[in-house]
């Protein structure tokens, strides 16, 4: 808002138009999708996004051409056994040790499907089963988060969540189904964007306020459609409180996180400046 501000106070001074996107639903609800389906992108040459880390030194810019946030799915697993009383296992297809060797099976899969130099990630956040201490219950209950940094290892992860289920749930006597959602896609900035960030941030802020971004993030970003429809990229702004270490810094979606809210001025500048060179 800040910095549409600024450019509409100095219109009179350059040609051309420029097009904020206000977006909603961003965390898992693909909002820019809509947003492009709706046709906020006709007409738009370049398009540019900053995003705000708490892990990074204050007012430091960030990027780099190419993969710079991964994709994000989600998957479900539901281990189906059969139930009874915890004294008589051997009665029992017991859907918890299923779930436990799915849970190990699913990490160790990573590094054994995908090669050394790709970046990809499995993680099982979230696990039900059963109700109290002496009761195998009938079925056991995850969901988790599939990343990558390139469409073949997420497609490749992908497949293999089903297998790597369904073949440890058969070792202990079980049955399972799975599913998984697609989500964003990798974020994937155009060639020359790195180089064109750190010009218009050092002319406008000094040297010493663009670092190059050695590698890629973990997280995810639906502004990787934006990027699928028009050339353009995203780039990091260091928000980290004056009090704190950025590197030991409450990370962003904690509820101990912090922002350095002086810091925003270089975000309200980069954005200015990218969008007149244009």
């Amino acid at each position: 808002v800040s910095a549409a501000k600024l450019l509409a106070d100095s219109k009179d001074s350059f040609t051309g138009k420029i097009r904020f996107m206000f977006q909603p639903g961003e965390e898992g609800f693909h909002g820019a999708k809509f947003m492009i389906e709706e046709g906020v992108l006709d007409g738009v040459d370049r398009a540019f996004a900053i995003h705000a880390f708490t892990n990074m030194p204050s007012g430091m810019i960030t990027t780099k051409d190419g993969a710079i946030m991964a994709s994000a799915d989600r998957f479900e697993i539901t281990i189906h056994g059969e139930g009874g009383h915890a004294s008589a296992p051997h009665q029992c297809a017991d859907p918890i040790p299923a779930m436990a060797s799915t849970i190990t099976g699913l990490h160790t899969m990573v590094g054994r499907s995908i090669e050394a130099t790709q970046s990809g990630l499995v993680t099982v956040a979230h696990v039900e089963a059963g109700t109290t201490n002496n009761i195998i219950p009938h079925q056991a209950w995850m969901e988790g988060t599939i990343r990558a940094h390139d469409e073949h290892t997420r497609e490749t992860l992908q497949n293999n969540i089903s297998r790597v289920a369904e073949g440890n749930a058969a070792a202990h006597g079980c049955t399972c189904t799975t599913n998984v959602t697609p989500g964003y896609p990798v974020t994937i900035n155009h060639p020359g964007q790195q180089e064109l960030v750190a010009q218009v941030t050092n002319e406008i802020m000094g040297s010493g306020t663009f670092v190059a971004m050695p590698r890629p993030v973990m997280g995810a970003e639906d502004f990787s459609y934006v990027l699928q429809h028009v050339p353009g990229s995203m780039a990091f702004l260091g928000v980290c409180p004056d009090d704190e270490h950025w590197s030991t810094a409450a990370p962003n979606h904690s509820n101990l996180m912090r922002v350095n809210e002086d810091a925003m001025r270089n975000g309200v500048a980069l954005y200015a400046g990218m969008a007149l060179v244009g």
